[in-house]
């Protein structure tokens, strides 16, 4: 046995020299087939690779413009509410050391609002022009009809906290400010219309937390302090302010009833019944707008915003619980 095991090691060290350098071979033969082929068709490479890159770059732009409905100017209503605190803060620290620190968040803060928004009105406009079945069916969705104002919100939110050197004239920003009212009291009438003449679309039907965007479209349009001081355009604040004050009652009352008529109110906690909390606390900011001072209306509606906003802290633990199974949509 002890003769025979160098000659089963020479023999396996040949097989395994022999089998590698066949491997190199097959290997080398590939390789130069391979390139053969890569010299012979490039041109044939070439053009499937293009075509169907063209193609699909052409997808994924119409599946953007697809995807992009009016629920995305939620961001820009968001950014714009931060924009305007930022600018609140910096005119009541104007004496403070830190006011070119604050004045400089305020204004980078309102530039990225801008950039985003523009952005999104641009792809809306896309989608309106190329795909204005889907604008319809929006109009016609129970909740996605709401989200209709937020565009108008979105940019009456940005005019307010505009920076005060960018329109030193008060009539540029007036012209403006009715422009952008103008399509927001089109869907008032619209969408509150419905609610009196369209049988289907009664307001106990259709009552969900995202009818209170319109009543917020409202109030924010009444919040207009660049204006504060022409008498002409007051009373049309203070007929905005009216409309929405007037709607949030019946929206409020119709959401708190739960009527057995409606089943669009979600069961579980959302975060779309934050809304409950936002809709008294732009009623605040707008009547402060209108009146000039912080009276009892004022704190009558912050009290009453402050309330709505605990009972929803207190049912935190509930929503944790039905997070998990919560799917994001436009409710």
């Amino acid at each position: 046995m002890g003769n025979h095991l160098p000659s089963l090691n020479a023999h396996r060290i040949l097989i395994q020299h022999t089998t590698m350098v066949d491997q190199r071979k097959l290997e080398s033969v590939i390789d130069c087939h391979t390139t053969v082929s890569h010299h012979q068709q490039p041109v044939i490479m070439e053009n499937n690779q293009e075509q169907p890159s063209t193609e699909d770059s052409n997808r994924l732009h119409s599946s953007i413009i697809i995807k992009i409905n009016a629920g995305y100017f939620r961001i820009c209503i968001s950014a714009g509410a931060q924009a305007l605190l930022w600018k609140s803060i910096n005119q009541h620290h104007r004496t403070s050391n830190l006011h070119t620190i604050i004045a400089t968040t305020s204004t980078v803060f309102w530039c990225l609002t801008l950039c985003t928004l523009v952005s999104l009105s641009l792809l809306y406009i896309m989608r309106c022009i190329f795909h204005f079945d889907l604008v319809k069916a929006e109009c016609r969705h129970h909740v996605g009809m709401n989200y209709l104002f937020a565009p108008s919100i979105s940019w009456l939110l940005l005019l307010e906290s505009t920076p005060l050197f960018i329109f030193p004239d008060k009539h540029a920003y007036g012209y403006i400010w009715w422009l952008l009212i103008v399509p927001l009291l089109a869907l008032d009438v619209k969408v509150y219309g419905q609610w009196f003449t369209a049988e289907k679309r009664f307001l106990s039907i259709m009552a969900n937390p995202t009818i209170q965007i319109s009543v917020i479209g409202n109030l924010v349009a009444s919040l207009s302090s660049h204006v504060a001081d022409e008498t002409r355009w007051k009373e049309i604040r203070i007929c905005l302010f009216t409309f929405g004050m007037i709607h949030y009652v019946v929206v409020f009352i119709t959401l708190y009833q739960r009527l057995s008529g409606s089943n669009h109110i979600p069961s579980n906690l959302r975060p779309v019944f934050f809304l409950f909390v936002a809709t008294p606390s732009m009623a605040t900011l707008a009547w402060e707008s209108i009146n000039g001072s912080f009276d009892i209306i004022c704190k009558m509606l912050f009290f009453l915003s402050l309330f709505l906003f605990v009972s929803l802290v207190c049912s935190f633990p509930s929503f944790v619980a039905d997070l998990e199974s919560y799917k994001p949509n436009l409710l």
